[in-house]
């Protein structure tokens, strides 16, 4: 009860209090997740440890001269040391795997290397599964960034964007849920408060203040440049239409006409053509948002289209903050590009210089709101409460109750049963309850007082952290997990209302709701969440490929990698695909610019259609898509190393350890004099470089011939003055150490492909990392076996894995 303690106290001045605040959270939270033990003596190595270390290992790891600095005479073996147990899993994985010892030394016996592999595995398991039954595989795990979005969301029924009051998050193990990279400061709770301060007031705005229709038509002189004689960065008319014409110029083709009034969603129609197509189809544009004006230039990307000779309606929704308008244009950078002098455009300018151009016939702007209507919000924050006109313009309506203190204790308790997400009693919300009931007996106003209340529950550990004590968990928190997992928010009131009847521990039922949760748009919500982590996908915009070197590169194709990438992924989980197709596949989905930027002839408009690969496009599977490979390089040149170490940790299960301290990283040649392949040669040659790029380099090479911006190449290119010139040919073959080699991408995804139930192993470890908030810890690993062999029978589908994965002991257990 301690911590209804703090709240009762805290909440005498919530609002002006928040240094004490934070204290105190910071100080019950430590309480509450620190676990007392005494500390054993440590173990003694076992003597089948000892005997097999004496034998094998001691000639290289002994001494102050040891191998790789790992001293296995002086090694402690005492596991409850995390560092020490980490040492014995890569001691153990490097010995099972035959890496260690050495070929050149000769195999190790086979009876003794199987005892130290069996007494090592027993001590290990022992000792982590001891920990976990005394604090769980997690410490205390909170939300997200993006999950307390989503949770304010769905809890208030708003759609206002909400993350940008919070700080950024490390990603530990890959995954921002991760409990290990979380913290929480008094920086960070104070940005917490602001967000739900955000929240309050617009879902409290919306109940009381309903807003009025608000659409507007504009035909294509509403959208154009109010005087005709001025240059400027707005369309002009051509024949009845509004026109933009190609050009490098920021923000030309901005729209005033636009401009939203007040901050939120609003969705447009845009009724559009070509003029001067390429030959190569129609023109693509781009849609972008901001103030346009040269002291606010960045721009927010929204979408994309192909504008054909006849005209067309796209439609799209996005979010306009007060003040910013729509810039539409074309934005295929193969195109001829306009010069306009002193950076502004007058009318016929772009004509004469026979430019490509979109015309608008049309623009409809209409608001709207993304997660319900305001009498849901009114229902949300207000229940069955009646409102009635008020006279104050600031607030047109006011709450009609006749026994507030009465409605207050019930609007509090409901709301604190779905923000704390689970089954709450009246005395647990007592302190809550009786200073909002106080607020109401010094005569403050009804609204005011129950948004304290809301505002103290909203800022409660029990709504900021996971619900989870150690061992199998409740229904309420399967629910919670589940629901974080697939749609990053709280549980709906489906899955409460199958908590409160305590049916989420049968599997059957588990796995149908998961199977709700991912259909449709939320099957898509989440592809997009979990790729954005798992894949890097989220920091795609963090490199640009150099211009110079890669010109037919731009945000339009920017754009189709990313939607091939989650229509791929989408394809798989609902067609539930096995995760070979990761690797390679015989399809990917394309529009006309991405299938042109590929080399792939058949493919027009714009839309993405499953397209049919041939073996001679060298394209098929995930790891061959243009997204991915430009994740994976650095804008200017690409790196074995670098895309090597990703596809281990990301797609092939491997773990890689840090490199060594003393000898440093492999840069490639920019000026061309070496290759990356003479560079990481004479890099293996050194003793501590070579184990670890037997595993790295092969994946790494394998995709050499894709450029930085995802582009098939046979050589490299580079710059000499100013211009591009042709460089080395690529080689992009490896021998493998059990003797199959490839040479190129084609051979090394028909190696991989043999051993599926490695895949499907990495990905289900994603998956419960991402949705537990844990590593995969060596005990875990017999749990993960059983997932994938549990799939095998239907080829390791992805949608089978997540069945697998939320019905298995780590998912429901803390």
């Amino acid at each position: 009860m301690a911590r209804f303690k703090f709240v009762t106290t805290d909440m005498r001045n919530f609002g002006h209090s928040l240094p004490r605040f934070v204290v105190m959270f910071v100080v019950l939270l430590t309480l509450a997740t620190s676990v007392f033990a005494a500390t054993p003596a440590p173990p003694q190595t076992p003597a089948a440890i000892r005997q097999f270390v004496a034998t094998n290992c001691l000639d290289c790891h002994q001494g102050a001269t040891s191998e790789a600095g790992l001293d296995l005479e002086q090694l402690s073996f005492d596991l409850s040391d995390e560092a020490v147990q980490d040492r014995w899993v890569r001691i153990f994985d490097r010995v099972e795997s035959d890496e260690m010892p050495p070929t050149e030394f000769g195999e190790a016996d086979a009876d003794e290397k199987q005892k130290f592999l069996s007494a090592t595995r027993t001590h290990l398991r022992r000792q982590q599964l001891s920990q976990q039954e005394t604090a769980g595989r997690v410490q205390a795990r909170r939300l997200t960034r993006l999950q307390v979005e989503r949770s304010l969301h769905d809890l208030l029924g708003i759609d206002i964007p909400l993350t940008d009051y919070l700080p950024e998050e490390s990603r530990p193990n890959g995954f921002t849920t991760v409990a290990d990279g979380q913290s929480m400061s008094h920086f960070q709770l104070a940005a917490h408060l602001q967000a739900v301060d955000a929240a309050l007031d617009e879902a409290f705005r919306r109940a009381l203040s309903p807003e009025d229709e608000y659409v507007r038509d504009f035909d294509a002189q509403g959208v154009s440049r109010t005087n005709p004689k001025r240059r400027c960065r707005e369309p002009e008319m051509r024949n009845g239409k509004a026109v933009i014409w190609s050009s490098g110029l920021i923000y030309y083709g901005r729209i005033p006409a636009t401009t939203a009034r007040s901050d939120g969603w609003y969705r447009f129609q845009v009724t559009v053509s070509g003029l001067k197509p390429p030959k190569t189809g129609g023109v693509w544009s781009t849609v972008r948002t901001g103030l346009c004006v040269s002291t606010a230039p960045l721009l927010q990307d929204v979408t994309t289209f192909e504008a054909m000779d006849e005209p067309k309606t796209i439609e799209f929704q996005t979010w306009l903050p007060k003040g910013h308008m729509l810039e539409i244009r074309p934005g295929d950078d193969t195109l001829k590009k306009g010069r306009f002098a002193g950076g502004q455009v007058g009318v016929g300018e772009g004509e004469s210089q026979d430019l490509a151009g979109i015309a608008f016939d049309r623009i409809t702007m209409e608001r709207i709101h993304l997660n319900g209507d305001d009498d849901h919000v009114r229902s949300l924050v207000l229940g069955d409460l009646k409102t009635t006109p008020n006279k104050d313009k600031k607030k047109p309506f006011q709450v009609v109750s006749k026994s507030p203190r009465e409605d207050a204790a019930r609007l509090l308790l409901a709301f604190a049963q779905r923000a704390f997400r689970r089954p709450i009693s009246p005395g647990e919300i007592a302190p809550y309850v009786e200073r909002v009931q106080a607020a109401l007996d010094d005569g403050d106003d009804f609204v005011a007082a129950l948004r304290m209340g809301y505002r103290a529950l909203l800022c409660s550990p029990r709504f900021l952290y996971f619900s989870e004590s150690p061992g199998p968990l409740d229904d309420h928190a399967i629910a919670t997990r589940l629901s974080y997992l697939l749609t990053g928010s709280t549980p709906d009131e489906q899955l409460r209302r199958l908590a409160d009847a305590g049916k989420l521990h049968e599997k059957k039922r588990l796995q149908t709701e998961a199977a709700r949760l991912l259909s449709g748009e939320k099957g898509r919500q989440f592809i997009h969440d979990f790729a954005a982590e798992w894949l890097d996908l989220d920091q795609i915009n963090f490199t640009t490929p150099d211009r110079k070197l890669y010109r037919d590169f731009d945000p339009i194709v920017q754009q189709a990698m990313l939607n091939e990438t989650e229509t791929f992924l989408e394809t798989m989980l609902q067609e539930n695909l096995g995760v070979d197709k990761l690797i390679d596949a015989d399809f990917t989905f394309l529009n006309s610019r991405l299938a042109r930027y590929y080399q792939i002839g058949g493919v027009e408009g714009d839309e993405l259609r499953r397209v049919a690969l041939s073996p001679e496009s060298h394209r098929g599977g995930l790891i061959t898509q243009g997204a991915i490979l430009k994740v994976t390089a650095n804008g200017s040149n690409t790196s074995p190393v670098l895309r090597g170490v990703w596809m281990l940790e990301r797609i092939l299960g491997d773990s890689v350890p840090p490199p060594p301290t003393n000898v440093p990283a492999v840069e490639p040649d920019i000026r061309g004099a070496t290759t990356i392949r003479e560079q990481l040669a004479k890099h293996r040659s050194q003793g501590d470089c070579a184990s670890c790029h037997v595993k790295i380099d092969p994946p790494g090479f394998a995709l050499e011939n894709f450029d930085p911006a995802g582009r098939w190449r046979d050589t490299y290119i580079k710059m000499s003055g100013t211009k591009r010139k042709t460089g080395a040919v690529i080689d992009a073959s490896y021998v493998l150490p059990d003797g199959d080699e490839f040479k190129n991408i084609d051979g090394f995804q028909a190696l991989t492909i043999r051993k599926p139930q490695k895949l499907a192993a990495c990905v289900a470890e994603k998956l419960l990392v991402y949705g537990t908030g844990a590593p995969i810890a060596f005990a875990d690993r017999d749990a993960v076996e059983a997932i994938v062999e549990e799939t095998a029978a239907e080829d390791y589908g992805l949608r089978s894995i997540i069945q697998a994965v939320v019905a298995s002991p780590l998912f429901l257990s803390k």
